[in-house]
Order: C-alpha cells, then structure tokens, then sequence
C-alpha cells in the first residue's frame, strides 16, 4: 500500500494538470540534448566537442534510466500514482539518449567501421555490456505504445519491462568500469548505490506481497 507522503492537493491532479506536468517532465528531459545541440552549433562544447557529446549522452541516459528505476518507488512512497503516467516517456527518453550514445561511439570514434567497432565491442568489456544494453532497451522502446500492451498482454508486457532491472545495472557497469579506466570512481558509486538501493526496496515490497 503507498504511504501518501504527498500532500492530497499533489496526489489528486486533474488529469489535465497531469497533461501539463508529463509536457513538463518531457522538456527537462529533452533539455540536455537541446543543450549539446545550441552548443555544438555556437563552438561552445570545449576543446574536444566530440568527446563532449559522447559523455554528454552516455551520462543523460543514465541519468534517465535512474529516474525511470525510480518512478515505481517513489509511487509507493508518496501516493501519486499519476507518476506511472511518466515512465514510459522517461524511459523512451533514456532510450534516446542511449541510442544517440552508440551513434557518437559508432561515428566518432570509428566513422562507420563495422569490423573496428566489433573488434571494440568484443576487446573493451566496458563496450560489451554498454552494447548488451542497448539490445536489451529496444523490445522494451518498440513495445512502449499502449497498443503493444494490448497485443502483448499485460502480463506479458509487464514480464518483459522488468529487462529494466537488468537494464540499469549494466549501464552502471559500463559508467564503472570506462571511470575506473581513468581512477574516477566517486560518481560511479553513487549511481551503484542509488541503483542498489532503489532495487532492494523492489525485493522488499515484493517480499512483503509474497508474505
């Protein structure tokens, strides 16, 4: 059961207000992106705006990913549960900015060298797992309409998102072990954490539900 944390006011949006934040919610997360695009166009990503792309992308998804991981909870947490309403678009814009990653990696760094980039991915395990996945979003991307509900089933479809808690440990593997290349691993860890914590009450509640 939530514990309505949230004031009432928050928890019993009208459905148009709702419209309104998913609108909201959309722009901020469209945001970085438009960023990196003004910037790229003006000469304002640095010495090395290729590079910035790259991280500029590669660190959004997993920004996107966290916040899609963390809509469930938070649900639980507060009593809203018009948040459910935004995880589909959050995790579609994860997906984005992943694909926008792999292109920057497939573009830049190898100009559309099909055997360089699988040597990559097979050598570089940090690639490997990024590339895993990104596999592994896209059923989750392609069925992300409410017509692929209905096809699917709701439990089937249900069966199928939880790829996303496979989904966001190997994105956070991948930001590991390319940080730890460089011996930065205090923002890594972070993510581990808020990852393992936001898993953990998962297990919890479905511990709980079983019981």
């Amino acid at each position: 059961m939530p514990l309505a944390l949230a004031p009432a006011a928050v928890r019993n949006l009208r459905p148009r207000a709702v419209t309104v934040v998913w609108w909201l919610l959309l722009l901020l997360a469209a945001t970085p992106l438009l960023r990196l695009l003004v910037l790229g166009f003006t000469g304002g990503l640095g010495a090395n705006p290729l590079e910035a792309i790259t991280h500029g992308t590669g660190d959004w998804t997993l920004y996107l990913l966290c916040i899609t991981l963390a809509v469930t909870p938070l649900r639980k947490l507060t009593g809203i549960n018009w948040l459910v309403r935004m995880r589909r678009m959050l995790g579609l814009m994860a997906f984005l900015y992943m694909a926008l990653h792999f292109t920057a990696f497939v573009w830049f760094d190898h100009f559309f060298d099909l055997a360089a980039i699988w040597t990559d991915i097979v050598k570089r395990p940090f690639i490997t797992v990024g590339v895993i996945a990104l596999v592994l979003t896209i059923p989750l991307a392609i069925t992300s309409t409410n017509g692929m509900v209905r096809r699917l089933g709701g439990k089937r479809w249900a069966l199928l998102h939880r790829l996303i808690y496979l989904i966001v440990p190997l994105g956070v593997l991948h930001y590991w072990w390319d940080k730890s290349g460089k011996n930065l691993i205090a923002q890594p860890l972070l993510f581990a954490v808020i990852v393992g914590v936001l898993l953990a009450l998962r297990l919890l509640w479905r511990r709980r539900a079983a019981g």
